[in-house]
C-alpha cells in the first residue's frame, strides 16, 4: 500500500526507510468510486491530499445551478482546498471522483510534524505550491486575455494525456464556455 506515493516522494526527494515509514504511518488510503465526493461544499478540508490513482475534479456550484470546475487532479497531483485546510472554514469547493480512484490523505497536524521532521519533504512542499501559485497565476491571465479557441488549445497542450479520459462539457464548464461554443471550436479544429 502506498507504493506509487512513496515511489513518486523518492523520485522527487531522498528519503531513508526510517522516514518512509514514518510517512506511511500517517497516511490512508482512501478509495472513492466514479462520481464519490472526497470533499463537499460546506465540510472544512483537514488533509493534504495525493491522488495515488484515477481523476478527480474541484468544482463549485453557482445559484443558477451552474458548474465551475476550477481543476483536474490525475495521478501524481495533489488535491484539496488550501483555502479551507488553512483557516479552517467551511469550504466553497466540492471534490470528486471522474473515475475510480485512490487518494492518500494525511491529517493536517500529521503532515505538520512530517514536513517538520523531513526537511526535503518540507521543501518539496513549499515548490509544489509555488509552482501550483504560477500554474494559477497563468489560468488567470489566459481566462482574461485568451479567446475561446486559444484556450481550448493551450488545454489541449497542457493536458494531452486527460483529454480523452474528461467528458468535453467538464472541459467545457473548466474553460468557461458553453459545451455548444466548445462542439463548434473542436469541429473549427478539426477542418484545419
Amino acid at each position: 500500500m502506498f507504493d506509487h506515493f512513496i515511489n513518486y516522494l523518492k523520485d522527487k526527494i531522498t528519503l531513508s526507510d526510517d522516514e518512509i515509514e514514518l510517512i506511511k504511518s500517517v497516511s490512508a488510503l482512501k478509495k472513492l468510486r466514479k462520481h464519490q465526493y472526497l470533499l463537499q461544499e460546506g465540510d472544512v478540508w483537514n488533509f493534504n491530499a495525493f491522488v495515488e490513482r484515477g481523476l478527480v475534479k474541484t468544482f463549485s456550484i453557482d445559484s443558477k445551478g451552474q458548474e465551475h470546475i476550477m481543476n483536474f487532479s490525475p495521478e501524481n497531483y495533489w488535491t484539496g482546498d488550501r483555502e479551507s485546510l488553512t483557516s479552517g472554514n467551511p469550504s466553497e469547493f466540492n471534490i470528486i471522483a471522474i473515475e475510480n480512484s485512490e487518494i492518500v490523505l494525511i491529517k493536517k497536524e500529521e503532515f505538520k510534524m512530517i514536513c517538520r521532521r523531513i526537511p526535503q519533504l518540507n521543501d518539496l512542499v513549499n515548490e509544489i505550491l509555488h509552482r501550483s501559485f504560477l500554474v494559477s497565476q497563468k489560468r488567470i491571465h489566459a481566462n482574461i486575455s485568451l479567446s475561446a479557441e486559444e484556450k481550448y488549445q493551450d488545454f489541449i497542450q497542457k493536458n494531452l494525456s486527460l483529454v480523452n479520459r474528461i467528458p468535453q462539457h467538464m472541459i467545457a464548464s473548466y474553460l468557461g464556455v458553453s459545451p455548444e461554443t466548445l462542439s463548434r471550436i473542436r469541429a473549427q479544429a478539426s477542418k484545419k
